[in-house]
């Protein structure tokens, strides 16, 4: 039964990580530009994408794996849960968890950075005349790794090396339960302080693209819909441009044989005509790209399905508005609740023992963890809705240094270089998801789920605890992790043991990621009360300074809602183009619609 039990759970995690094949696949064809594509970058970013999501969703699997170990009714271990079954689960786990750590951390710091400069390396004129062959290709690329290598090796010797808080005075570390977070193991202090480190670069990412994301994408479900389709406006561009030129030629056969030329307002009006000119041009091309022509098969098929969809953006953008003010609500809740019931403060990363406030997400899923794989799902979709608010905060403000936007994340326009500078940004990203998940939004289920203790156990094999006369008897492992009858059922969960080591371990990493969340829960508020007033701009396309491309913005990525263009959209034809316009007269203006 157990093993029956057991592999019905990784088989869950199974068909997670096949659905995770199809979000990353997806992600990086609908982002990448068609005419840069690289097959060896496509295939690291999936990896990488695929590797960072499934260290996430490894959670639900280990709390699921923990918790079949105890009886929720009895209030003991299983007859088959013997300490060394015990063991060899966590060991099990430990293994796949470690496993994808180290992944994690040589995809984003070795595997990303080498294919990076393999790509700079590139010179099509000298490998079509021979001159460049893949050795001096892979050997260029490898050069620049080396500074990344050396990296990686000091900040893995620092983490050997480096004193852990162990010597430190343990007046509030006197429970069992913490004191077998301090590392013993060199290597395993190593991998511990590479990760913390990780997650304190990627807790300041996080802070800057997944809180403005995250508030951004409900409001760009609802009100970034197109008030004209795109075969519409490429059709009204086109009989515009038309209008335009023949104005333009007949002003120009008006200056032949004139002595002194135009006069001023003919002037001022071919002047006008010609930047306007421009703009409809510009336009043009970006209805075209709407519509998919010069895309691949992939991004057609993606806009036909959002268009298909599009009348259903309004209720999934006020769905997930409500999703995240939930979320948003339990973080803060768990927040306070560590700053006033932590039993060491500072001194651990504000490790909370258990929760003493009403926290509902993580209520909700302790409940429904009892019936795997509901909390599974949820966790899934919690998890892809961090990530999509990374994608889109990434692709809101661009991988940028200081004041400089390096690269844009564009839908169909993404360099090979900017997707895999970006794929490095959420591989850090979801470093610090991770510990948000488990540390904050969900801690009491990330450390012992749905697991229960007898307060009244018998060490006899045959004789079962009578807990169902006394409605306190059976008590809730996370309720009292510091109660010695506790310590003999509970088991904790491998990844709240890693995490929960690293702020023990090392304070500082702690600190930081803790008080971040904060900073977290600040920036969102901030964006998602300014965004509720004013239009987001995210039409993902490489944006000019001067107002035409300011004008094009608004018509490819308006606030109002005009479903009357879906049906355009989706068959690709115009549906009743106007003239705009018998004639232009003395100005430059256009009509939109």
């Amino acid at each position: 039964m157990a093993l029956i039990q057991t592999s019905l759970i990784w088989v869950a995690y199974a068909v997670a990580l096949a659905i995770l094949l199809v979000v990353a696949s997806i992600f990086v064809y609908l982002y990448q530009a068609p005419r840069d594509r690289s097959a060896v970058v496509s295939i690291v970013c999936i990896i990488t994408v695929l590797s960072l999501l499934a260290t996430v969703l490894l959670l639900p699997v280990d709390v699921a794996l923990v918790s079949s170990t105890t009886s929720s009714k009895l209030g003991r271990k299983k007859d088959w849960a013997t300490p060394d079954a015990v063991d060899n689960i966590l060991f099990q786990l430990k293994i796949v968890y470690y496993a994808l750590y180290s992944l994690d951390a040589i995809l984003c710091l070795i595997v990303v950075p080498f294919t990076y400069f393999w790509y700079e390396e590139r010179d099509e004129v000298a490998a079509e005349e021979g001159s460049q062959t893949a050795a001096s290709r892979l050997w260029g690329a490898f050069k620049y790794t080396i500074a990344f290598i050396l990296f990686v090796v000091i900040i893995f010797l620092v983490g050997f090396f480096v004193p852990v808080a162990k010597n430190r005075p343990q007046k509030h570390l006197d429970l069992d339960f913490f004191k077998d977070l301090l590392a013993e193991n060199h290597g395993e202090r190593a991998l511990t302080f590479c990760v913390g480190l990780l997650l304190t670069l990627g807790t300041l990412l996080y802070c800057l693209y997944t809180a403005p994301g995250l508030a951004l994408l409900p409001l760009t479900l609802i009100k970034t819909a197109p008030r004209i389709s795109a075969p519409n406006l490429a059709a009204n561009t086109s009989s515009q441009l038309t209008q335009n030129r023949e104005r333009q030629r007949q002003l120009e056969n008006r200056d032949e044989g004139r002595d002194n030329g135009l006069d001023t307002r003919d002037r001022r009006e071919l002047e006008a005509l010609i930047r306007e000119e421009r703009t409809l041009v510009r336009r043009e091309r970006l209805a075209a790209e709407d519509m998919g022509e010069g895309q691949n098969w992939f991004i057609r098929v993606w806009l036909k399905t959002e268009a298909v969809f599009r009348p259903l953006k309004l209720l999934g953008g006020l769905l997930l508005i409500l999703i995240v003010l939930f979320v948003w609500g339990s973080m803060l809740v768990t927040g306070v609740d560590k700053i006033k019931n932590s039993v060491c403060k500072t001194g651990c990363g504000y490790l909370l023992g258990h929760n003493k406030i009403f926290q509902p997400i993580n209520w909700l899923f302790v409940v429904t963890s009892k019936v795997f794989p509901i909390d599974y799902v949820i966790f899934l979709l919690l998890t892809l809705l961090f990530f999509a608010g990374s994608v889109v905060g990434v692709a809101t403000i661009g991988i940028r240094f200081l004041w400089v936007t390096l690269f844009r994340i564009r839908k169909g326009h993404t360099a090979p270089q900017a997707l895999l500078m970006g794929t490095v940004l959420l591989t850090l990203i979801v470093f610090a998801i991770n510990y948000a998940m488990a540390m904050m939004v969900a801690p009491q289920y990330a450390t012992f789920g749905p697991q229960t203790y007898c307060d009244r156990p018998t060490h006899h094999p045959d004789q079962q605890p009578d807990c169902s006369n006394h409605h306190n008897a059976i008590r809730s492992c996370r309720e009292a992790a510091d109660n010695p009858v506790a310590r003999l059922v509970c088991t904790p969960t491998v990844v709240s043991s890693f995490l929960n080591r690293i702020t023990i371990n090392f304070p500082f990493f702690g600190i930081i990621a803790f008080w971040a969340q904060f900073a977290f829960l600040g920036v969102f508020f901030i964006v998602f009360v300014v965004m509720l007033f004013r239009t987001p701009r995210l039409d993902e396309e490489q944006l000019d300074d001067d107002l035409a491309e300011e004008e094009e913005e608004g018509l490819l990525a308006s606030t109002g809602r005009r479903f009357g263009a879906t049906w355009s959209d989706i068959t690709g034809r115009a549906a009743g183009v106007k003239r705009a316009g018998a004639d232009y007269g003395t100005r430059g203006g256009s009509s939109d619609e």
